[in-house]
């Protein structure tokens, strides 16, 4: 997806994750401020012709997200509301569908272990809203993945920081692994994901040893993916080769995409699949530039689906 986003480090962000409080008045638990998990390795520039990532400016091209609701409280229901503005303040209220949606909303945490991928309601003033749950305090990140009805307007994706209070204790992002287990699934990673350069991607889904050969057409794919970079949550939403119904892709156990890294680093990938018509989210750590091969450890999801993975009611 082509955002013409530059990509910059967000040192201060994780320096406000890390090392503060996220309050919102004196009825919310306090943060404990817990040690900082070991640093991230150093991201080296993009390589010439480096695929620009997504999500670290608030404004781009004329439009500005404006993230109405920038705190909650974690393990508590809140509605979550924003606006897309244009250049002259005014909320956007025309979209282009793409993927059977006009907007795509990425709600993910700074240590990349909660994981949302939502689908909110548009007002006819043009405000986005939607419930969120998000299950432990500390920093998020919001994304707004959406294309503008107006002629000639290219696919953008807004990011916003958002705060949810409580007692906080940092975790570290969990070690690479080719395999994901969830809700009985097994989701099989081959290939690798390379700086500056388009890579091939292959996720292959399995259950009780068989392969599933009838996945479900879910926002017209057999699988969406998404990947951010550990440190900045830079965002990168790639596409599966071809779509169901076009006479050559079939319905599984294999979904392959084509994905460009916008630099070396760790990043985390969130693959969504629809079976037996409930979604499900594998998710997996790779560091890019490093062919996966099988490690003998693999990433243990939590029952509901990915670690704290939740769709809220909403798109999934």
């Amino acid at each position: 997806m082509k955002t013409g986003l530059k990509i910059t480090a967000f040192a201060a962000a994780l320096a406000a994750t890390f090392g503060t409080a996220y309050g919102v008045g004196e009825a919310l638990d306090p943060v404990v401020a817990e040690p900082a998990p070991k640093h991230e390795k150093r991201h080296e520039p993009p390589a010439a012709g480096a695929h620009a990532a997504g999500g670290l400016q608030i404004s781009d091209g004329g439009y500005t997200l404006d993230l109405e609701t920038p705190r909650v409280a974690a393990g508590h229901r809140a509605d979550l509301r924003f606006t897309v503005r244009d250049d002259r303040g005014r909320a956007v209220t025309e979209y282009r569908r793409e993927h059977d949606k006009e907007l795509h909303l990425i709600v993910a945490s700074r240590d990349l272990l909660t994981y949302r991928h939502l689908h909110p309601t548009r007002a006819a003033d043009g405000t986005w809203s939607i419930p969120v749950d998000l299950p432990r305090a500390g920093g998020y990140r919001v994304f707004a993945d959406f294309t503008p009805a107006r002629k000639g307007a290219e696919n953008l994706t807004l990011g916003a920081d958002l705060a949810a209070s409580g007692s906080y204790r940092p975790q570290e992002l969990p070690s690479a692994a080719v395999t994901a287990h969830v809700d009985g699934y097994d989701v099989e990673l081959t290939g690798s994901l390379q700086p500056g350069r388009e890579s091939e991607l292959s996720l292959s889904v399995s259950r009780d040893g068989k392969p599933v050969t009838d996945l479900q057409p879910y926002l017209g794919a057999y699988g969406h993916l998404v990947a951010l970079r550990s440190g900045d949550l830079a965002y990168l939403h790639v596409h599966p080769h071809g779509e169901p119904g076009d006479g050559t892709t079939e319905p599984g156990p294999e979904i392959s995409f084509t994905a460009t890294a916008p630099s070396t680093g760790r990043y985390r990938l969130f693959l969504d699949f629809k079976h037996d018509g409930v979604v499900r989210t594998a998710a997996f750590t790779v560091e890019a530039g490093e062919q996966s091969t099988p490690s003998g450890t693999s990433e243990q999801s939590t029952p509901s689906g990915t670690p704290e993975h939740s769709d809220d009611g909403h798109g999934h």
